[in-house]
């Protein structure tokens, strides 16, 4: 990272906001892909393992940060739902597809007074602390901060104000979403920048070549 954005980063965090796309994590109800191929109890495993290093990454940040909670029970979270991010604001995903979903976080985000936000999920285990200050830091400048996953989507969206096109008309979950969404983007005429490429673990050959990488 350079050393100059990371600098920047750190001095300047009061308007910037993390939002983490979270599941409870519970038997059959996490990374069914992944299920399909290892089993249900090894991909709650894995999930747990995705979780706590999603959690050092927002911490290490130093960003104040809000976790989207699907699969809660209630309209708020409960302390054994939201147990895992004990260190951070929990909330109830609301209804509607993903992109919708996504769409309201950042809305309530900025409306609360956040400038810069930005969105993960709990599938990257590349992801760490630079990732996140480097995405802060380059909202300086830009519109629309994306983070590449290898299989044609995104691990980070960062925006400096609403965009709610960016979240409409997507296939999620396929090759397509990174290209639709910068092509909306090109549409929109934002100013954009791209974090480095990382690999999600969504099925058994994406863990089986994470098992690899950490090994090597």
């Amino acid at each position: 990272m350079n050393e100059d954005l990371a600098a920047r980063a750190a001095q300047s965090k009061s308007d910037a906001h993390l939002l983490v796309f979270a599941r409870v994590p519970a038997l059959g109800r996490v990374k069914s892909r992944l299920a399909a191929g290892v089993g249900e109890p090894a991909a709650l495993a894995v999930y747990h393992e995705l979780l706590a290093i999603t959690n050092a990454a927002v911490v290490a940040a130093g960003v104040p940060a809000t976790i989207w909670l699907a699969d809660a029970a209630g309209a708020e979270p409960t302390a054994a739902e939201a147990h895992e991010w004990a260190t951070h604001h929990a909330k109830c995903q609301t209804e509607g597809d993903l992109g919708a979903r996504m769409a309201t976080a950042f809305a309530v985000a900025f409306e609360t007074g956040a400038g810069r936000v930005a969105i993960i999920g709990t599938d990257c285990p590349g992801l760490n602390d630079t990732h996140l200050n480097q995405a802060f830091a380059l909202l300086e400048t830009n519109d629309l901060v994306l983070g590449p996953a290898t299989d044609g989507g995104y691990y980070l969206l960062g925006l400096r104000q609403p965009q709610p096109e960016l979240f409409q008309n997507k296939t999620w979950s396929t090759d397509s979403v990174l290209s639709d969404t910068l092509a909306d983007a090109a549409g929109l005429g934002l100013r954009v920048a791209l974090l480095p490429t990382l690999r999600d673990v969504d099925d058994a050959a994406d863990l089986a070549a994470w098992r690899a990488e950490r090994v090597n």
